[in-house]
């Protein structure tokens, strides 16, 4: 793995402490917190606090991947993104990432001060992303993923979950070297909650140092989702708060590097009283 990542004036060393990706859902209908800052002011002022609190990277996402979601249209997603990544990006320097499966999408955002394409297909559902980070010369989060977020949770079946992802990954970064994209722009995320049963989430977290034998530093996002409601019997995601920083911290006494996070104020004592820890 390389030692360490440069964006911008900020300097990603990995294996010195865990970095935190606030997320910023600027849609109407995302599982968690939907329709909350789907407005310019309020995701600009939600994207500083979060900034204030500790972010490292703001993820900006406009179109949901909770399960069913279906597709917005291309016109729709770039509206609901560009304005908010140009507005923050003339406010702050902190690297921002695009949370996106298309390529037209990634390279709009990044020609307005976007720094990050996160694609949860790693490249599959837009078979030009791939190329089109490798021009950019940005970063990219590849994350693993079968079927889309509307037909995901019906492709859970796995004979070998850790060895299969990690052969999907493998392919992925073989196409992604090859056109172009350098080693230390690559970043991989196992995709707790895509196509993944409760168990399975919970063996992900348990083989995390597995998937880092392929040589990336690793995402995890496990905050507020379903299999943690499901463990504390709590329906509302919003109350998932500290069975998130459970995860989070036991992911990072297996070695994950990112923690893409809503509650960053929490999320970032967590991180730091377990880095020391370790």
């Amino acid at each position: 793995m390389c030692d360490f990542l440069t964006i911008r004036h900020h300097r990603f060393i990995w294996e010195s402490r865990t970095y935190l990706m606030g997320i910023l859902n600027v849609t109407p209908d995302s599982f968690s917190d939907g329709g909350q800052f789907n407005h310019r002011e309020t995701a600009i002022k939600h994207a500083l606090t979060m900034i204030d609190r500790g972010a490292d990277i703001i993820d900006i996402g406009g179109q949901s991947t909770r399960p069913g979601a279906k597709q917005i249209s291309l016109d729709e997603e770039l509206q609901r993104v560009i304005p908010i990544i140009k507005a923050i990006r003339e406010l702050s320097d902190t690297p921002i990432s695009i949370d996106t499966t298309r390529a037209t999408v990634a390279q709009e955002a990044i020609e307005m001060g976007a720094d990050i394409v996160n694609d949860i297909s790693s490249g599959t559902f837009d078979r030009t992303m791939l190329s089109t980070v490798a021009k950019l010369q940005v970063p990219i989060i590849l994350m693993h993923i079968k079927g889309t977020p509307e037909t995901m949770q019906n492709l859970t079946d796995y004979q070998d979950l850790i060895g299969e992802i990690k052969l999907f990954f493998q392919g992925v970064i073989k196409e992604a070297l090859d056109l172009g994209i350098k080693k230390e722009y690559i970043i991989l995320d196992p995709g707790i909650g895509f196509a993944k049963t409760y168990e399975q989430n919970l063996e992900i977290l348990r083989n995390i140092q597995e998937l880092k034998t392929l040589g990336f530093p690793i995402l995890i996002g496990t905050s507020r989702k379903s299999f943690i409601g499901k463990i504390l019997n709590q329906e509302n995601p919003q109350d998932r708060i500290w069975g998130t920083a459970a995860t989070c911290s036991y992911g990072i006494t297996q070695g994950a590097n990112i923690l893409r996070v809503h509650d960053v104020k929490e999320m970032y004592d967590v991180a730091r009283v377990t880095d020391a820890i370790i």
